[in-house]
Parts: structure tokens; sequence; C-alpha cells
């Protein structure tokens, strides 16, 4: 036999599975990419304290910014420090003065595939700005600020401050119903909001103080303070939710059919119409062949007779 024969078979499936193959491969890549999918790895910030203030001179001939921040992190990354000076040309001639010092003043901010967070603890500080070298602006005994940001996950935002607040020298008692604001004659005004949090559904920013400043002393060789100190501020953004890959479905059985009874009189549908009566009376389906083998048989040899009779005769 030639071999040839057999060769063609094995050429024909050979080829077959190459054009199956080729055929397969972008559905198995396209899941393989999307299982491995890992998406944006989310972001997350702190602050223990930022400030932007305007300070002018008191015969208003220079105006010096006053922007400055203390353990201002992102993520992945952590600070401590727990004093902030600062000097500013023109200003108390000059000299460095402390912005803000305190017993504990840390930032964190971590990031994870799955977790984003950031938080920020201040205990026993004071706050300070030009041309008040003896009255603090603000004297707190703790706040605490986070935002947690989970892949797939609500962000949650917190903010507390907890003791006492002393504002300009007076004991203020704040109030989460709006802001509060503190008025002393001859120095200033300071408007306070507490604890601000916001959230969407991917990201989250907690801010524990947030204080208007506007400061006037007398006779310090500072005119005017104006703007903005925020304490203890966290914000975060979630990552991207892995990938999932939907899985197969399975083909679904078909249900089988419910028997359906012939009604009375009825041959079943499909069968012979002899095969309904040959219960009755005891026969099988091969009853009918037999008979009509029967049949033949008998015309057979009745033929054969009368060619017989035809022959003698």
């Amino acid at each position: 036999m030639n071999s040839n024969a057999f060769r063609m078979p094995a050429r024909r499936l050979a080829v077959t599975a190459v054009a199956t193959a080729l055929a397969a491969g972008p559905t198995v890549l396209a899941g393989a990419g999307t299982a491995h999918a890992t998406g944006d790895h989310g972001r997350a910030g702190a602050a223990v304290l930022r400030t932007g203030l305007d300070v002018s001179l008191l015969d208003k001939t220079v105006d010096v910014p006053l922007t400055v921040s203390l353990n201002e992190v992102e993520a992945p990354r952590s600070a401590e420090k727990t004093a902030l000076t600062v000097k500013l040309d023109g200003v108390d001639g000059g000299k460095p003065f402390t912005v803000l010092g305190a017993e504990v003043a840390r930032a964190d901010a971590t990031v994870s595939t799955s977790r984003s967070e950031g938080s920020v603890q201040l205990a026993h500080a004071k706050v300070h700005v030009p041309g008040l070298p003896l009255l603090s602006l603000i004297e707190i005994e703790k706040v605490t600020a986070s935002a947690v940001c989970e892949a797939g996950e609500k962000p949650v935002a917190k903010a507390n401050p907890v003791g006492a607040v002393t504002v300009l020298g007076k004991r203020t008692t704040l109030t989460a119903g709006g802001p509060t604001v503190v008025k002393v004659p001859g120095v200033g005004e300071v408007r306070l909001d507490l604890s601000s949090t916001r959230t969407t559904s991917r990201t989250a920013a907690a801010t524990a103080l947030r204080l208007k400043v506007s400061i006037n002393p007398l006779k310090l060789n500072v005119a005017e303070v104006d703007g903005t100190v925020t304490l203890a501020e966290a914000t975060c953004e979630a990552p991207d939710a892995p990938a999932q890959e939907a899985p197969a479905r399975e083909p679904a059985e078909a249900a089988p059919a419910d028997p359906v009874e012939p009604a009375a009189g009825e041959a079943p549908q499909g069968a012979p119409v002899e095969e309904a009566n040959l219960a009755a009376t005891g026969g099988s389906s091969s009853t009918p062949y037999v008979a009509a083998g029967a049949v033949a048989l008998l015309l057979a040899g009745g033929g054969a007779v009368a060619l017989a009779r035809r022959r003698r005769s």
C-alpha cells in the first residue's frame, strides 16, 4: 500500500490544528491581559500645618508672603517634626520666629495596590504669626485627621479636635454647626472652621481646623496679617479595583421534555399503526413481518401447483 495514503490524513490534521491555534490565540491573549491588569495605585497626602498669609509692614511699603508648611508629605512617606521656624526680612528686625511648636506633630501617607491612606496627629501645639511674639494665634491640645480610600469601597474621612482651644488668648468652645469667630480689640479677628470633611466615589479629604486670619496689631511694626492657616489635613484617592476575568458560563442542560400522553383511542406519534393494536393480542412488533412472509410463501406455493397442472395437461 502506498505510504502517501497514511501521510495525507496526518498532514490534514496538522494544518487543522495550526489553524485552530491561530484562531484561538487572540481570545486567549485577551483573557490573559484582562486578568493581569493592575490599574492605578492611588494617591495619599498629609500635612500638619499649612499657611497662606500676606504680611504687610506698618508703612504698607513692603508685602511679605508667608507660605510655609510643616510635615507635608505624599505617599509613600512619613514625617515627624515638632517645630517650624521661619525668618521674614523686614519683620521683627529680620529675627527668626516660630510659626508652630508642638509636642507631637506627625504626618503619614501610605499607598498599596488596594488601599491609600493619609493621617495626621498634632498635640499640645501653638501657632504664631509675625507681629505677635508673645500672643499665640491658636493653642490646641490635640487634633487628628485621617482619609482612607480602599479600592471598590466608599472612602472615609475623619477629623477631630480634642480638648481645649485658645484663640488670641481667649479660651474658645468650637461648634460643629458653623464657624466660630473670635475678636480681640486692638489685635484682630480669627474665624475658625471645625472638622471639614469631603468625600466622592474615589477620594476623601479631612481638615481638623481651618483659620481665616485678619490681624492688625498696633505699634508692633506689622500693620496687617491676612490669610489662612490649616491644621491637620489628610487626603487620599482610591486605587483602581483589579480587573477580574468573568467566569466562563457552563452550557445550560436542555430540560427533558415532558412526556405527552396520547389521547384515548389514538396511536402514539411515530409508531406503526399496527403496533398500537398488537399489545392487546399478545403479538410483538415482528408479527406483521412474519404474517407477510407466510402470505408470500402461500402465494408462491399456489403458483407452483397451478404451473404443474398446466404442464400435465
